[in-house]
């Protein structure tokens, strides 16, 4: 298979790749180059700033959360229709969770055999950059670093002995150099980016980051190294694909197959699009609902609500009362719903946020307010030791959580959190998933194409309520 690709990786978080991949993608988009983006790692904000930039869905491939013959053929599927694949890394190019880096962004350019460009931050240095560069490459050699671009770099004379330090020592090109930019065009907020939803002038910050790609980087040597990766045998890419479900899909009509609703809105917009789409495949319709545009719910049979801010929009969330009130009602009568970290809040009885207090859902015996600091961040596993609508007890599932909300009034018990945390904060005690009838919330986020069985369990009990109707 010849999928022309390069991975966006550098020495630390914070360094600008994101935004120089954002760059590089709506360069060469505005060059008529179709460009599939992809991101490293757990991540929604920086996927839905490469979306926009692509104008086609950002996939994320975590050698974590995925197992590899999966992340292989979800790159090559959505690779396959394009120019170039540009993959945007998370951290550090060598940094994962444990000493043998199975979770980095290196491991991941290894399984796909791909080129990597460096972004370096160069703020108060010059030759002692190439000493860096040179070690990431001695440090694994099967990790093919191909070109660096130099950021924040303080004027034309440091550009100079940078570059020149670089290609001496260590026999590497370097393919653009960015200045120290003035103007802010991408605010950042506790995760990171601030989330596309949450402004209007998104277009004109992917403009100001596609000129700035077009102004500073060598993007015909970018396309060389792309060009220039190696053809992966396809028998390496597993076709397999065991999210449909031969018990439900296969025997489905059109007007059997249940509805299931996705609150999809600034307030709530962390979903990848496996998710959705691994729905669609095991046979369910989904249809998109905002609280925060409609009063009322559409006729479906189950709800997915994933992360996001909903403490950004507690006013809206909490004056549109018919909406909760409706969603309560459906729930007490069975309605099966399965929410992730924003989501888990929004259920919950209310939200205080400094000296206010917004009420929530009210379905599950818990407030939240928010810290300064995160309460939960990076991957989890969790085991399923108590009952409930959606996994089978003992079923282990990988995650990750992110959230600066916190449990300050929880009034239920620990028989109602179904997950026991082996790695992760989750929810409080060491436990996380809480279970409510037959909705199932939690800290943790999963990805479909590593938990095949979620998309089957949200057919099969929407499927169950819609018969019970």
């Amino acid at each position: 298979m010849e999928v022309p690709r390069i991975v966006i990786s550098a020495l630390r978080g914070g360094a600008g790749k994101t935004i120089i991949s954002i760059g590089i993608i709506a360069a060469l988009r505005n060059l008529n180059k179709p460009v599939a983006p992809f991101k490293k790692g757990p991540d929604y904000i920086d996927a839905g700033w490469l979306t926009l930039a692509a104008g086609r869905p950002c996939y994320n491939l975590d050698t974590f959360l995925l197992p590899a013959p999966k992340i292989l053929n979800s790159f090559f599927s959505h690779a396959s229709l394009s120019d170039i694949a540009v993959i945007e890394g998370n951290r550090g190019l060598y940094d994962g969770i444990d000493i043998a880096g199975s979770t980095s962004t290196a491991e991941l350019a290894k399984l796909l055999n791909c080129p990597v460009i460096m972004c370096l931050d160069c703020t108060k240095t010059t030759r002692t950059v190439a000493a860096v560069v040179a070690g990431c490459r001695q440090f694994d050699s099967a990790v093919a670093i191909k070109g660096v671009i130099l950021n924040r770099v303080a004027g034309l004379r440091h550009e100079k002995i940078l570059t020149d330090s670089i290609e001496q020592h260590c026999g590497l090109p370097v393919i653009g150099a960015i200045p120290k930019l003035k103007r802010q065009q991408f605010p950042e907020r506790h995760m990171g980016l601030v989330p596309t939803h949450e402004h209007d002038w998104a277009k004109n910050s992917i403009a100001a980051a596609a000129e700035m790609a077009a102004n500073y980087l060598d993007l015909n040597r970018i396309l060389k190294i792309a060009l220039a990766a190696p053809v992966i045998d396809s028998a390496n890419v597993v076709e397999a694909d065991d999210r449909k479900n031969a018990t439900t899909a296969d025997n489905l009509s059109k007007s059997d197959s249940p509805r299931i609703g996705v609150i999809k809105d600034s307030a709530f917009q962390f979903y990848y699009p496996e998710n959705i789409e691994a729905l669609e495949c095991d046979g369910a319709e989904v249809v998109f609902i905002s609280p925060l545009e409609r009063s009322s719910l559409p006729q479906i049979d189950a709800l997915y609500i994933g992360g996001g801010f909903p403490e950004t929009h507690a006013g809206q969330l909490a004056a549109n009362r018919q909406f909760r009130e409706e969603l309560k009602d459906l729930i007490n009568v069975g309605l099966p719903v399965y929410a992730e970290c924003g989501g888990l809040m929004y259920l919950g009885k209310e939200l205080r946020l400094d000296d206010n207090t917004y009420p929530m859902v009210d379905v599950l015996p818990v407030s939240f307010n928010l810290s300064k600091r995160p309460q939960g961040h990076g991957y989890t596993i969790v085991t399923i030791d108590r009952p409930n609508p959606f996994f089978d007890m003992g079923t282990e599932l990988k995650g990750h959580e992110f959230h600066y909300s916190r449990v300050v009034d929880w009034q239920g018990t620990d028989d109602q959190l179904a997950f026991r945390m082996q790695r992760g904060s989750g929810f409080q005690n060491g436990r996380d998933g809480v279970c409510v009838k037959n909705v199932l919330a939690t800290y943790t986020h999963i990805h479909a194409l590593g938990t095949p069985v979620w998309a089957q369990a949200m057919v099969r009990n929407a499927i169950k309520f819609k018969t019970a109707k």
